[in-house]
Order: structure tokens, then C-alpha cells, then sequence
């Protein structure tokens, strides 16, 4: 099983919000998914990142790789 941490997408038309949750790579993009790790808006003027420091790093050192753009936003949050 090939686990991802990536963006499940949100929110109304031309308005989206994230989910930055970690799911088998199988499984489709706004499908089922294991756990919720945190959120991202980028409709907000500077946009929120909110990521559970503990739970990211636990599923990373268990193998979870994270897609290129979580990748940036945990980057930003000093997980990486």
C-alpha cells in the first residue's frame, strides 16, 4: 500500500479550501482517505496553513510521502 499525504479538495465553486489528509495512492483525489492531518485556505489574504506537527511527522517516518505541494506547504510550517 502506497501512502500519500496530499490535498483533498473542499469548499463551493470558484472558492476552494483543503484538507491536507493522508490516503493510499489508489484511492481518488476527494475519495476515502485514512486520516486528516490538517487544512489549507488559500482564499484568505495571507492564506492559513494548519498542520498537526506530531501526526505529519509520525506518517512521514512511517513512509508517507507527501505530494509536491504539501511538500511546500509543510516546508512553510518548519515539519520538513
Amino acid at each position: 500500500m502506497a501512502v500519500k499525504i496530499r490535498l483533498r479538495r473542499m469548499g463551493a465553486k470558484k472558492a476552494p479550501f483543503y484538507r491536507i489528509v493522508v490516503a493510499d495512492s489508489r484511492f481518488p483525489r476527494d475519495g476515502r482517505f485514512i486520516e486528516e492531518i490538517g487544512y489549507y485556505d488559500p482564499t484568505k489574504k495571507p492564506s492559513v496553513i494548519e498542520v498537526d506537527v506530531e501526526k505529519a511527522k509520525k506518517w512521514i517516518s512511517n513512509g508517507a510521502k507527501p505530494t509536491d505541494t504539501v511538500r511546500d506547504l509543510l516546508k512553510k510550517k518548519e515539519v520538513l
